[in-house]
């Protein structure tokens, strides 16, 4: 049996206020001729932490609007202009939530590698390292910033980019910079860091190594969501922990079912990656009953409403659509359900848990 051996982020900076050391950090890989790309949420335009990027010399800020996420012609765009303007950057440093955080390691990528995102979505298919990139997430929950894929959304199909050269060279986790982030946008996401560990530590992929991260992970949700009656600053730090740890346990495992059917709304119906994930594990129990029963609690405890009936009035065409897209993520079926897995979740299967949604 041959092991894969997968890389992790090499340096990592924790603490809050932390953010306040960026220029510090990525210092000795300036090139005074080769500005810095900050990748920004749009959210932060005009804001606090905007105003507080150290920029110097050419560097820029490239806000992102997040409303969708990221896109194979968006990144060929970014990567295109920048070539044009500048040739050769620092590095890309992306500051945001999940969408951010893939948008900043896909440029990364882009800038050494020729031709479109599209031809390198999948696993790895790319063929040389990306520019030094730092990931500075200001929401916890995806993983983003640890993994070793970004997300994106092609005209075909939507799929990451699954590679050696995409996890981030250097992060920053403070977690001062979650503060303030709408109750039900920090709830979805938190969720996705919940149902990795679910996925992940129930799936034929699992091992000892992305077991131990899992559970790590697990225990910090339960304890945020389930066990405490209200949201403190112990809070940010302990889901920002378990964003790191659940990324880390599925890096080395799979997530399962409810990635796989949510990149299917996602691709057809924009869907965001934390909410469709939750639609579409609410409807799980027959596959993560456990989980799916301490979710709807966390639901209920939290006060928060599952978008309902998203799928209504769908054509056959569309569920098509929906349907070859998550059949298209063969390692996740294969974590959730084994090799056999078209043969228990069938088309027909699958098509109905669609129109539950």
């Amino acid at each position: 049996m041959k092991f894969r051996n997968f890389p992790m982020v090499p340096r990592v900076v924790y603490g809050r206020g932390s953010f306040d050391q960026t220029s510090e950090i990525i210092e000795e890989k300036r090139n005074k001729e080769r500005p810095f790309i900050f990748l920004v949420d749009k959210v932060f335009k005009d804001k606090e932490l905007s105003k507080n990027i150290p920029l110097q010399g050419k560097d820029i800020i490239i806000y992102i609007d997040t409303t969708d996420e990221p896109k194979t012609k968006g990144i060929d765009e970014i990567r295109d202009n920048l070539k044009e303007e500048f040739g050769i950057v620092s590095g890309i440093i992306g500051i945001g939530g999940g969408s951010v955080m893939d948008a900043a390691k896909a440029v990364a990528i882009m800038m050494n590698n020729e031709g479109s995102s599209t031809q390198y979505q999948g696993w790895d298919l790319v063929k040389n390292p990306a520019v030094y990139h730092v990931g500075i997430p200001t929401i916890s929950g995806t993983g983003a910033e640890v993994s070793r894929t970004c997300i994106l959304t092609g005209p075909e199909r939507k799929l990451g980019i699954n590679s050696d050269f995409t996890p981030f060279d250097q992060v920053i986790l403070d977690p001062a910079l979650t503060k303030g982030v709408e109750k039900n946008q920090a709830f979805f996401t938190g969720m996705d860091c919940y149902i990795h560990c679910i996925e992940s530590l129930t799936g034929t992929y699992l091992n000892a190594f992305s077991k131990s991260y899992g559970e790590k992970a697990l225990d910090l949700c339960q304890k945020v969501y389930v066990q405490k009656s209200e949201w403190d600053d112990e809070s940010d730090e302990d889901l920002m922990m378990a964003s790191w740890h659940g990324g880390m346990s599925i890096a080395y495992s799979q997530v399962g079912i409810a990635h796989a059917v949510s990149y299917g709304l996602s691709y057809l119906l924009g869907t965001h990656h934390g909410v469709g994930n939750c639609i579409v594990f609410d409807r799980l129990e027959k596959y993560y009953p456990e989980g799916v029963k301490e979710f709807k609690y966390m639901v209920e405890k939290n006060k928060i409403e599952i978008p309902q009936g998203i799928c209504k009035g769908l054509s056959d065409e569309q569920f098509d659509i929906m349907i070859n897209v998550s059949y298209g993520m063969v390692p996740l079926w294969e974590n959730a359900l084994g090799k056999d897995w078209q043969k228990i979740m069938t088309k027909e299967k699958l098509r109905a848990l669609y129109e539950e949604m």
